[in-house]
Parts: C-alpha cells; structure tokens; sequence
C-alpha cells in the first residue's frame, strides 16, 4: 500500500490509523514468532515519518509491558486473557497502552480505533468488548495491577514486565536493587548508537549530521562510537549508503578488546549479521574471516560488507561446536561472540524475555562451552582469543570463562583496555543497561602461550 492510501485509509471512517494498523499487524507475528526490530525496520518506507514514530513506539512499549497491560487487561475485562482471541488481546494492549502511557493521544482514539482492529479481524461479536474494557479503563486510570501483590519477587515482575523466573535468577545472582534498576532500564528506549565506517570521512559525517539538526555525544566507553539524537533522514540516508553504522556502544567495544593490528589475520567465529566483523575489518588492512552456521545469516554478512564497500571480509559456512575448518594457529585474532539468550539486549528486543527459559540458558551454556574450545585451537601462539555475549546471565559469562581456564593451561588472561569501571577483573569487563547506558555485555580476553 502506497504512503497516500495509507493516509487515506487513516481517514476513512470506521478505519485504523496507518500507525496502529502497521502496529497491529507487527505484534501479530511478532506473537507467531517473528523479531519486531525486524518488521519495523521494513515498515520505514511505507509510513510517513509521523506514523513511523508513532508505530515504533506502540511495538515496543506493547511489547516491553505485556505483562502490565495482560494484568490490567484481565482486571477491567474479569476473565482471563488465555480465553481471549489474539486480536481482541492485541487490539487491548494497544489500546490500554495508549490509554496510560501516551497522554498526548485523545481517550477516545485509542478506544475507537481499538474497536476497529477487532472489526477488521472480522470479530465483530468482540467489539462491544472491548469497548467495555478500554471505557471502564479510561475511568480506572490509576489502577495498577502490581500495587496489591504482596511478595516482591512477583510484584516487581509484574511492575516491570519481566517473566518471574528471570527476576528471581537476577535477584539471586545480583541482588534485589540491581535486579530493580536493571528491570526497569530494560523498559526505557536505548540510545541511539552508531560509528562512522570510514576513519577519513569521520568530520565530514558529523559536521553534515548536525548541519541536519542532529545532536551528537562521543561514547564514553567504546572508541569512535557516537551516541545521535535528531537528524533521523539524513542518518539513514548515511545509513543505507554505507557511511555509517547503527550498533549499540557496547558491541562496538568487543571489536576494541580484540585489538588487532595491521597485517593480522583474524577469525570472527559467530559472525551475523556482521557488525563486529566488518568494525575489524574497516578499522585496520586485516584480513577478516566471518563464520556461521546458518547461510541465509551469512548472506546478510556480505550484505553488510559490501554495503560497506569492504573487501577484506570474506565468509565461510562452519559449524563452531563441531570443529572449525582451519589448521591449528592459524589467526592472531580469534573474537567468539557467542550465541546467547540475549539478555542484555531486552530493550532493543523485548520480545525476548517471553522466549526465553531458565533450561535455554543451561542448554546455551554447554554450546557457548563447545564453541570456545574449539576456537581455542586455531589461536596463534602469542595471539589474541576474545569471548563475548549479550547475555546477563552469569552461567553464560563466568560460568563459560572458569571452566575454560581450567581446561586450557596454554592461555592465560589478557589486560582490557577498558575504563575501570567496566572491569570485573583483569581480563573481563560487563556493560549494563541501568548503570551504562548501553546493551548488557559480557567479554573477556586471554592470550595464547603456547
């Protein structure tokens, strides 16, 4: 559908709004098992830059507040919403989001257009109901489904949004006020991050960025990483030409600890979609290898790369907890950014945390264990190994990290050049999303002896 009969539609009475029909249609396949970063980044072209912002931010606070919304959802509807059809919850979600947390859209709006999603999705039967439940809502508006529960594991779930397995485990693990901060810092939206792909274009970029009304600030933990408010068309005009690079300043920090130098030969174990590989390979003349397991993932590696117009990538299909295809000391550089559950990356990907389970992550760890040994054999004596994931969890990082310092006598930890505040030790670091400002990430360094 063209942008003009988007808006058209909008217009029509008895239609949605292009904003919350594209939102709509997002967390219904979203619900099927689809990635929300994903879907909104195919809706850009198709909406106007108002309805753009608008969808973005219906997705993603859905998404981040489920669980209040489901809560509150089955106070003011008095039934569960496991009996209600996927549409009808939808269509409540949004409209009870709207409804507390977007003051600026008009009461009847977010209701009206909510009794229209259901009647799009044929359920007309549904409709009277659901504008029971947003009505009696918009008269409850201090309701709050966490404020009556009292055991604080479960209220602080609720409040927040999170499953109560994965608040207790991080209660457990960092105790109950980090757990809080952390919980809450994964329901507000990330900065902006990105780099320049090319050192010698690097003032003209941001001399033309904030021409265009963008406010720029250096990172303070990752080198040539740039936080961006403002200037969105020009951003991703720069972005889709290949000028610069969209990624969190946490991730851009792994490609910083892994420090390699002019003439190295370097292996990226777990590649896709290509981020830290082809940061490597545009910072220095090195000659970059991206593996994965999955082609179509690798496919967007040399997407990736070629957008960026680097021709010192090249890709190979491999399978890291089988064995790697290369004889035994064979890069300077070896960086495994594990496969991990991801849940450092909850603001970016709240969907996330409803996928997850406490037996993926013990699954992950033996995985994230396989594949770091086997990386270890193609590390070249004196040479660089670096393991990284966007995981929180502890069995994922230090779990992984003690058990192949006891395996492997031939390695020996390796100093970070990261600010102190970063360190857990001398040679792991950790990011957080409520004490950094930035994805929750895990690395740590070793160097081969022998």
């Amino acid at each position: 559908m063209t942008k003009s009969a988007l808006r058209t539609a909008g217009r029509t009475p008895g239609a949605v709004a292009p904003a919350r029909l594209a939102a709509f249609e997002i967390l219904r396949r979203v619900a099927e098992g689809a990635y929300a970063s994903v879907l909104l980044a195919s809706q850009e072209q198709q909406l106007e830059p108002r309805d753009r912002a608008l969808c973005h931010e219906l997705v993603m606070g859905v998404l981040r507040f489920q669980l209040w919304l489901d809560r509150s959802i089955e106070y003011f509807a008095g039934r569960s919403v496991e009996r209600l059809d996927l549409a009808v919850t939808l269509a409540l979600r949004l409209g009870l989001y709207q409804l507390r947390f977007l003051t600026r859209i008009p009461h009847s709006a977010a209701v009206n257009e909510s009794v229209n999603l259901v009647r799009r999705a044929r359920l007309r039967s549904a409709e009277s109901f659901v504008n029971a439940v947003l009505r009696r809502a918009t008269r409850e508006l201090e309701y709050d489904p966490a404020a009556a529960i009292e055991d604080q594991p479960a209220a602080l779930a609720v409040a927040t949004s999170h499953p109560r397995w994965l608040i207790e485990r991080w209660i457990s693990a960092f105790g109950y006020q980090a757990a809080e901060a952390l919980a809450h810092a994964n329901n507000l939206a990330a900065p902006v991050a990105f780099r320049v792909v090319r050192a010698e274009e690097t003032e003209d970029v941001l001399q033309r960025l904030r021409e265009a009304g963008a406010t720029l600030k250096a990172s303070e933990i990752a080198a040539n990483a740039w936080r961006i408010q403002g200037g969105g068309e020009l951003a991703q005009e720069f972005s889709r030409a290949g000028k610069i690079y969209f990624q969190d300043e946490a991730s851009q920090l792994m490609a910083q600890i892994v420090g390699a130098e002019s003439g190295d030969r370097v292996l990226d174990v777990c590649a896709a979609p290509g981020s830290k590989a082809s940061q490597i390979a545009a910072q220095l003349q090195v000659n970059v290898i991206a593996g994965d397991i999955h082609l179509h993932r690798l496919k967007t590696v040399r997407q990736t790369v070629e957008l960026q117009g680097l021709g010192n990538v090249k890709t190979v299909m491999l399978d890291a907890r089988s064995g790697l295809p290369f004889p035994e000391g064979t890069f300077e550089r070896v960086l495994v950014d594990a496969p991990c559950s991801g849940t450092g990356t909850l603001r970016h990907n709240p969907e996330i945390r409803w996928r997850i389970s406490a037996e993926d992550i013990s699954e992950l760890s033996n995985r994230q264990r396989q594949i770091l040994t086997n990386a270890a054999s193609v590390v070249k004596p004196g040479g660089r190994l670096v393991y990284s994931t966007c995981s929180l969890e502890p069995e994922e990082n230090e779990a992984v990290v003690k058990a192949f310092t006891r395996s492997f006598d031939n390695f020996e930890p390796a100093t970070l050049s990261v600010e102190q505040r970063l360190r857990t030790s001398v040679n792991s670091a950790r990011t957080w999303p409520h004490r950094d400002d930035t994805d929750g990430f895990f690395v740590a360094a070793f160097t081969r002896k022998r």
